[in-house]
């Protein structure tokens, strides 16, 4: 697959940095960070029963890449990469934090030593703020406030977890939530930090919690005449959020010099689409870990850029330090790469991209080619069980969102059916849904993708 070219060449990163050379403003970055949201739950990715015309503004005004990845299918880990630039095994944060499960659970966390983005743009001069969720620990060591962020305001872990809290900086805020409410004061609270720092730089890492379960919408945006669409409601008030944004930006007269991104954390749930993937979140079949991914800069790229080269969230990290005229930290190996030439249309170079669940690494892809190294999990016991009950059902006391929720039957990808193969092989450029093990056919790829895997968990062995 190659990048889609365009003539224009007057937007180039070397102008940009030229220009942050010679003293201009540094950029600002607004990073926006969706929970569970699907490869085909935007209209920009091929969603047809609703419009995301916010989000689709944001593509055709940047570069939107359609092989973009997250090396784990569920939450704490795929964003400890996003924020690091770190495969998870390297940073240890390979499950989920849980406040309510099990003591072991409870005591996860991004380790005190890992060095985020919040941490290099604060030492760069930056103002740092989260809002939204965090989910890399819910213990004071772990705070995102100890973790590079001058503030943070959101939920701790995840939106069915208990107890359902909203924090401010390092103190319980608001208990408890009405869940109908979070987009909207998620989407103030990030308005008014811009509005505050408008003067610059900043760093905004706006980590939204839908469309994770429970699903819940504010009433303008709350349909109750179609029972079926609330995750479809949900999805186009995070757009009006996107544009809130943007327009702030474009008010104080700073939305040309600020980097705006808009990506997922993974896979979509029940409810969700993966625009024809197979499986979904938790699993490493394209539905769980192929996400939509948009980057808006018009000094930096060019407009309407269709990305087709692979690349993954770790990516980000070095990239962005890179746009922002920043060092990398120095003694601390990165698993990503700087994509500033593929974001501009000017190479197809990538290294291959794995995914991991726990500590296993599952699949390699390496250009059109994907093989699971590990055997793929398929449907879990609630998957398209229609008598399964959610015992974080939305009860109107701890867990208040709306009653009309997606069901295990609302299966958001390709089902997946179990190869005999336990380690199938894939063209993903003739066979993106993963239906034709080509393991007999290719042994050569077979055997050169097992020894990149090789080569690849070597290096995270070696190189701390």
């Amino acid at each position: 697959m190659k990048t889609k070219r365009f003539s224009s060449k007057t937007f180039t990163l070397l102008i940009a940095l030229l220009a942050v050379g010679a003293g201009a403003a540094k950029p600002n970055v607004v990073l926006i960070l969706a929970d569970d949201l699907g490869y085909g739950d935007l209209s920009c990715y091929g969603q047809e029963a609703y419009q995301t015309p916010a989000i689709d503004q944001l593509a055709a005004d940047g570069a939107r890449a359609t092989d973009y990845y997250v090396p784990v299918p569920y939450c704490s880990p795929s964003r400890a990469a996003l924020l690091t630039g770190r495969f998870p095994t390297r940073t240890g944060m390979t499950r989920n934090p849980h406040p309510d499960t099990t003591p072991e659970a409870d005591v996860v966390g991004l380790p005190a030593e890992e060095i985020t983005l919040g941490e290099v743009f604060q030492g760069a001069g930056y103002k740092t703020s989260i809002i939204g969720k965090w989910h890399l620990g819910h213990k004071e060591r772990f705070y995102p406030t100890r973790h590079g962020f001058d503030s943070y305001y959101g939920l701790l872990y995840s939106n069915e977890m208990l107890p359902i809290q909203i924090m401010l900086n390092e103190e319980v805020f608001e208990k408890p939530v009405d869940q109908r409410t979070l987009t909207t004061k998620y989407t103030e609270r990030a308005i008014e930090f811009i509005e505050e720092n408008a003067g610059g730089p900043f760093f905004l890492y706006l980590a939204h919690s839908m469309p994770h379960i429970p699903l819940a919408v504010s009433d303008k945006y709350y349909t109750p005449e179609t029972p079926d669409d609330l995750y479809h409601d949900v999805i186009r008030e995070l757009d009006w959020s996107v544009g809130e944004v943007m327009k702030v930006l474009e008010a104080k007269g700073i939305l040309e010099n600020t980097i705006v991104i808009f990506t997922s954390d993974n896979g979509p749930h029940y409810g969700g689409s993966t625009g024809g993937f197979k499986g979904k979140k938790a699993t490493s079949w394209e539905g769980g870990t192929r996400v939509p991914f948009i980057i808006r800069n018009p000094s930096m790229f060019p407009k309407s850029e269709t990305i087709e080269t692979p690349i993954w969230s770790l990516d980000l990290f070095p990239t962005l330090l890179r746009l922002c005229g920043l060092d990398a930290p120095k003694g601390v190996a990165l698993d990503g790469e700087d994509i500033t030439k593929i974001l501009r249309g000017e190479s197809t170079a990538h290294a291959p991209i794995f995914s991991c669940h726990n500590e296993k690494i599952i699949t390699i892809r390496d250009g059109d080619w994907k093989l699971f190294v590990t055997k793929p999990l398929y449907l879990s016991a609630r998957d398209l069980n229609p008598d399964w009950v959610d015992p974080k059902a939305p009860n109107g006391t701890n867990i208040i969102a709306q009653a009309e929720q997606a069901t295990p039957m609302d299966y958001p990808g390709i089902v997946p059916e179990e190869f005999d193969n336990h380690n199938p092989l894939f063209n993903l450029d003739q066979d993106p849904s993963e239906m034709v093990d080509l393991t007999k056919s290719h042994p050569e790829v077979v055997s050169s993708l097992r020894k990149k895997r090789d080569q690849f968990e070597s290096n995270l062995q070696e190189k701390k």
